[in-house]
């Protein structure tokens, strides 16, 4: 398998999108150097969903940190055995996860403090967006079981869902963004089904929005 757009692929989604999974699936098929969130290292995280509005700024300071942290480790170190790098997670994300969270003079704060970071990371090759209808996500977050993640809402995800679509809006003029439907795929499990997806990956795209459906990429077999 090869990756047509180039050698630096970011696999982004919703909560419960599934993004790791096929991250790690992508990842050993490729022999890439696997770069993924740590996410339940965060110990704000849940006191932040029992309480977003207190456990807002550190929840997302910590994330910021440990992100910034990791990328530089993984992307500003170059190895000569491994030809692809995939990423469940792009540092823009820190941003748009921010936006939804924070007001005032603490988005201002973390806005300059994010502008400060970003400026050393590379731009993905290919960003790779997997959507899942907000029902699906909840029911993929209950399946996992995660104590953390209990308290989130349908009203939540659609939020983080509205901030990526704005995301994609502002910067397709910046990088490949493939907007992937993954409705009722269930690609951890069906052969099928991960191929399908995998076959999205083998396309070229130009710097741009694209979107790409199941049912596209099967009649493009």
């Amino acid at each position: 398998m090869q990756i047509a757009n180039g050698n630096y692929i970011v696999i982004e989604g919703n909560i419960g999108a599934g993004k790791t999974s096929f991250c790690q699936k992508i990842a050993a098929e490729l022999d890439a150097k696997l770069i993924l969130e740590q996410f339940s290292d965060n110990p704000f995280l849940p006191l932040f969903y029992k309480n977003p509005e207190r456990y807002s700024f550190p929840v997302e300071l910590f994330f910021m940190s440990e992100r910034h942290k990791q990328l530089q480790e993984f992307l500003l170190e170059r190895d000569l055995f491994q030809q692809y790098t995939v990423s469940d997670y792009i540092f823009s994300k820190t941003l748009l996860f921010a936006g939804q969270n924070l007001v005032g003079e603490e988005l201002r704060l973390f806005q300059n403090l994010f502008n400060t970071l970003n400026a050393s990371f590379p731009k993905p090759d290919l960003l790779v967006y997997l959507h899942r209808p907000v029902d699906e996500l909840l029911e993929n977050i209950k399946k996992r079981n995660r104590s953390y993640e209990e308290d989130i809402s349908g009203e939540y995800l659609h939020k983080i869902q509205q901030a990526y679509f704005e995301f994609f809006r502002t910067h397709q003029d910046k990088l490949p963004i493939l907007l992937l439907d993954v409705s009722g795929l269930d690609f951890m499990n069906s052969e099928k089904d991960y191929r399908i997806l995998k076959s999205a990956l083998n396309l070229e795209y130009g710097v741009g929005l694209h979107r790409k459906t199941a049912a596209e990429l099967i009649i493009g077999q």
